[in-house]
């Protein structure tokens, strides 16, 4: 058997290539199981850097979004969009960066106006305020990735 062969056991009826429609659908599913873990580790490093460091819950949040940002770059390109993984680490260091100018701006962004929001003026508790801000920015975030940063055309 050639290398290419077992790589991929599985017989050739089962290689097709999905419609665009499962494909996208597929992929809101892997995205969110990614967000879920993502939420996670968000919650945990605002909760270490607001309570156990004492920082104000806005920094806090900017900086447990940024630790969100590597956790959840690292799983899309795995897991999401893995036929549109760059291969060298150069090309994934720049893909990086479009990640955090895009849907890490706008998370941040996003976080920190809306805990403001939901914080200050609603006077929600800080951690379930960001949760309801991770659901608010996450279609934005979708189409942000699948359009921008892994984009057919940029892999």
């Amino acid at each position: 058997m050639k290398s290419s062969e077992n790589a991929n056991p599985l017989p050739h009826a089962f290689k097709s290539q999905p419609r665009p429609r499962q494909t996208t659908a597929l992929r809101w599913l892997k995205f969110n199981f990614v967000g879920a873990i993502g939420i996670a580790v968000q919650l945990c490093t605002l909760a270490a850097l607001k309570t156990g460091l004492h920082l104000d819950y806005g920094l806090a949040t900017a900086l447990a979004v940024e630790a969100t940002l590597a956790h959840n770059f690292l799983w899309h390109e795995r897991v999401t969009w893995p036929d549109r993984r760059r291969h060298s680490w150069k090309a994934s260091l720049l893909r990086f960066a479009k990640f955090n100018l895009t849907t890490g701006a706008f998370s941040i962004f996003g976080n920190v106006v809306l805990m403001k929001f939901f914080v200050d003026l609603a006077h929600i508790p800080y951690l379930l305020a960001n949760l309801l801000t991770i659901v608010c920015c996450s279609i934005v975030n979708f189409l942000l990735s699948d359009r921008v940063v892994f984009s057919r055309a940029g892999a």
